[in-house]
């Protein structure tokens, strides 16, 4: 019959052999992984620009910085790179996919400039009265707090 103490020293290393059987098994240590096809991805990434190319040209040139009028477009051609890159065992994105993208940016929207908003005050009477509301509220409530807890016996 064994003794207690040996059943203690065999549970540590039971343990270590069930979590390593469990990490394995987990981590899928035991798939093969695929490696990206860096050529075939290249390869079909163009259909997706000439998808998206023949999509575009159906607009006005003068829409194509309004991305609301595009964005079902754009919303495919993402979609597209995406699945190509996948099916060439490629993450998405990666650096080609994003090169492949930023071509397409450059040849349908390096006319778009973002305007830039010139923020200004509020005239003075709006802006003192949008300080003064939150102070005088804080100033309110702090003063109640202390009238409410000076009068506790009221309030029991």
């Amino acid at each position: 019959m064994e003794a207690p103490g040996s059943r203690r020293r065999q549970l540590p290393v039971l343990l270590l052999w069930v979590n390593g059987l469990m990490t394995l098994g987990l981590t899928g240590a035991r798939q093969q992984t695929n490696l990206c096809n860096e050529s075939l991805m290249l390869e079909k990434l163009p259909a997706c620009g000439k998808s998206f190319e023949e999509m575009m040209k159906k607009l006005d040139s003068k829409k194509w910085c309004n991305l609301t009028e595009f964005i079902m477009y754009y919303d495919n051609f993402t979609q597209c790179t995406e699945r190509e890159a996948n099916n060439a065992s490629c993450f998405w994105p990666n650096p080609l996919a994003e090169d492949f993208i930023t071509g397409i940016h450059k040849q349908f929207f390096s006319n778009c400039t973002s305007e830039k908003v010139h923020w200004e005050d509020p005239p003075d009477e709006i802006l003192i009265t949008l300080i003064l509301i939150p102070v005088m509220l804080t100033c309110a409530m702090i003063t109640l707090v202390v009238w409410c807890s000076k009068r506790s016996d009221i309030l029991v």
